[in-house]
């Protein structure tokens, strides 16, 4: 049987996982909280920090124990049955038409302002992120993690070279004292911050191709948060403390805004190719893990198919190009009709935390002594996420719930219908 090539190094996991969480969320997400929260943004990361680590520990144990391709679904299939496997196979894979197409949306508005004239448009700029995503993804995921790690050390430079430039001080990073008002603002920056760790999800379904899972997998989880919390709050410093926040010019602008402040108009060009490599290194992983689950769904019910197959490279190459066509379709097709990229994000975080949900638990059923505690309490933080998410999670909810009827029993009854 095909198998994928073990070959991700724990430097490489935690420059996936690292670039992953960042990805478009440092360009956006710390000058929103900080408009929201103000100084009290950074006590905001903080608790962000400490609620994600049993849910991020809590994948860690799931991917040592039961490294494979399918992520969720085959930690589901694990605790549960084969159908709900299945259903939560499709969930994951119903990201790829609302989601991704807006992510890679926003890495083309990035990687546009650096083509010339006849090119620099927004659907021509996501044809070829779309294509770049497939190419990387063929190479294999060696040469995918090696990408990702210097783009994660790019990342950490710009804003290391931000708090050198900006002549950060002890003042700039004392933490505000807390008031009875400030807890209300903390809690609405999470509503908006939880999202800069939505990926550690995708990233687990590379577990099958570490060269140590065991060992390796549960490190890259955790020192892939701790590194993308660290960067995050770093960040926060830096719009804080030159007051890059509080309109929505900033929201989207706070970072190229502080750059030219900083480093002079001339630094444009290096935090387009900084912002476009993040975005795509984001988007890079989700590409790989929804192209792994098509693969892993095929190898466990079609093995003889060509989904099923692996290149030379061990990659599964026709899983990539099927994902990659479906990614190039939905972008025309969105940019054709002047989608709301907000939206349909919106519709994705949706899905993510209730993948994140069933992962927990199928982890409390799973996970053994202190695992198992662990996995309860990010059981509740998931459900308490879900709950708050409002309207924005109802496409999940109703995309579970016609994967949850008996479609395979109803059209088995078809035939004998007509006779």
């Amino acid at each position: 049987m095909s198998q994928l090539k073990k070959e991700i190094t724990l430097l490489s996991g935690i420059g996936q996982l690292s670039t992953t969480l960042l990805g478009t969320g440092l360009f956006m997400v710390p000058a929103i909280a900080a408009g929201i929260a103000g100084a009290f943004s950074l006590w905001a990361w903080v608790v962000l920090f400490i609620a994600i680590c049993p849910i991020a520990l809590t994948f860690a144990q799931l991917g040592k124990h039961y490294p494979n391709a399918g992520g969720t679904a085959y930690f589901v299939r694990k605790a549960f049955n084969t159908r709900l496997e299945k259903n939560m196979a499709w969930l994951f894979l119903s990201c790829i038409p609302v989601g991704v197409p807006a992510a890679v949306a926003l890495a083309a508005g990035f990687l546009q302002q650096l083509l010339p004239s006849p090119l620099n448009t927004s659907l021509i700029a996501q044809i070829i992120t779309v294509c770049l995503l497939v190419g990387v993804n063929l190479l294999g995921a060696k040469s995918s993690g090696q990408l990702q790690t210097l783009i994660a050390l790019g990342i950490i430079a710009l804003v290391g070279s931000m708090w050198w430039q900006g002549g950060v001080t002890g003042s700039d990073i004392s933490m505000p004292e807390l008031t009875d008002n400030s807890w209300a603002l903390i809690g609405s920056a999470l509503g908006v911050m939880f999202w800069c760790f939505v990926g550690i999800e995708a990233f687990a379904h590379m577990g099958e191709e570490f060269k140590n899972p065991r060992r390796d997998f549960p490190i890259a989880i955790v020192l892939g948060c701790l590194l993308a919390g660290v960067v995050y709050w770093a960040c926060s410093v830096v719009i804080l403390k030159f007051s890059a926040y509080g309109s929505a010019e900033f929201d989207t602008s706070a970072i190229p805004w502080l750059s030219a402040r900083l480093f002079g108009p001339e630094f444009k060009v290096l935090i387009s190719v900084i912002g476009f490599s993040a975005c795509f290194a984001s988007t890079n992983l989700y590409t790989q893990s929804l192209s792994r689950m098509v693969w892993s769904q095929a190898r466990d019910y079609r093995p003889q198919g060509a989904i099923a197959k692996v290149s030379h490279r061990g990659v599964p190459a026709n899983a990539t190009l099927a994902v990659g066509a479906v990614l190039m379709l939905s972008c025309v097709i969105g940019e054709l009709m002047g989608l709301d990229l907000e939206f349909f994000l919106r519709l994705t975080n949706g899905i993510f935390v209730l993948i994140y949900l069933m992962a927990m638990f199928a982890a409390v059923k799973l996970l053994q002594g202190l695992s198992r505690s662990l996995a309860f309490v990010s059981l509740i933080i998931c459900a308490f996420v879900f709950v708050c998410l409002g309207w924005s999670m109802l496409y999940a909810v109703c995309v579970f719930a016609l994967l949850m009827l008996p479609w395979q029993k109803w059209i088995g009854r078809a035939p004998s219908a007509t006779v």
